[in-house]
Order: structure tokens, then C-alpha cells, then sequence
């Protein structure tokens, strides 16, 4: 699988664990930085992680910052991504699979590396089940989404 990773400075040092997890499976890990411990703005790598996603540079995305919180919000941003932050493995396995989750986000302060790495591989052995329900509901969450990009934001 190809997976996109990013973080800011608070979720480098556990981006680079993951990528090694990564890449010891097997998965084509594509570094979207950042590359060390200096202070960067989070948006600019859920952004980069979106577009690889949303581009189809890559199958699914994994973002990491202090909390887990400021890259979730900057990629639900981008229309097409369903970003969700786990801590735990049954959220990050049943939000692909009923969700259709294509954005794993964690928060390096928050979780051990041991935790984040049993959480990324539930989230990449998961798949969407594609039962009607979930179909129903992820198709009312995506017209959520084209009303406000086609109204700039607006409530109207």
C-alpha cells in the first residue's frame, strides 16, 4: 500500500518510528516531512498528506503532530479527505471500515510508540465494508461537504 506520512515538529520524532514500521512491511512510505525537531506550521503537512491522498499519490495518509488535533482539523479541510484521530485500535480499524477513513492521525504526546504502531496497523489491515448503511451515511457526510464548497462556507 502507499502511504503518505507527515507531521510537525511535535509528532516528527514518532512520524520516523512509523515510517520505518512502515517500510519494514512493506508499504511504499512517502516522507512528506517535516525533517527534524524545529518548529513547523502543522497545516502545511495535512495539507500535503491530503493532497497526496486526494491526488491518488497514495492509497491512504497518516499525520502526527503533538496532539493529534490541529493536523485532524486542517485535513477534514480538504474536501475528500475523512480524517480521524485515533487513539486506540478499534476506532482506527471501524473508522475504515465504516467510515471510510483515509487519514489516520495521532498525537505523539498522547500515545506510546508501541500503541501508535499496533493503531497504524489496524488501520492498514482495515477495509471499508461497503454495507449499505454505511454507504447511506458516508454519502450524506460527503453532500455536507459539496453544499459548503459549492456556498464558499456559507450556512445558506
Amino acid at each position: 500500500m502507499r502511504i503518505a506520512i507527515g507531521a510537525d515538529h511535535g509528532g516528527y520524532s514518532l512520524k520516523e518510528l512509523l515510517l520505518e514500521l512502515l517500510r519494514q512491511e512493506g508499504h511504499l512510505a512517502l516522507d512528506l516531512g517535516t525533517d527534524s525537531t524545529d518548529p513547523v506550521d502543522y497545516p502545511d503537512y495535512a495539507e500535503a498528506v491530503g493532497q497526496a491522498v486526494t491526488g491518488g499519490g497514495a492509497d491512504r495518509g497518516v499525520l502526527v503532530c503533538g496532539s493529534g488535533v490541529g493536523v485532524s482539523v486542517a485535513a477534514n479541510k480538504i474536501p475528500g479527505i475523512r480524517a480521524g484521530l485515533c487513539h486506540d485500535t478499534y476506532s482506527a480499524h471501524q473508522g475504515v471500515e465504516h467510515d471510510d477513513m483515509n487519514v489516520l492521525v495521532l498525537g505523539a504526546r498522547v500515545i506510546g510508540p508501541e500503541l501508535a504502531r499496533d493503531i497504524l496497523r489496524s488501520f492498514l489491515a482495515a477495509e471499508y465494508t461497503g454495507e449499505e448503511r454505511h454507504r447511506r451515511r458516508l454519502a450524506k457526510v460527503m453532500e455536507i461537504e459539496r453544499h459548503y464548497s459549492r456556498s464558499g462556507g456559507d450556512q445558506g
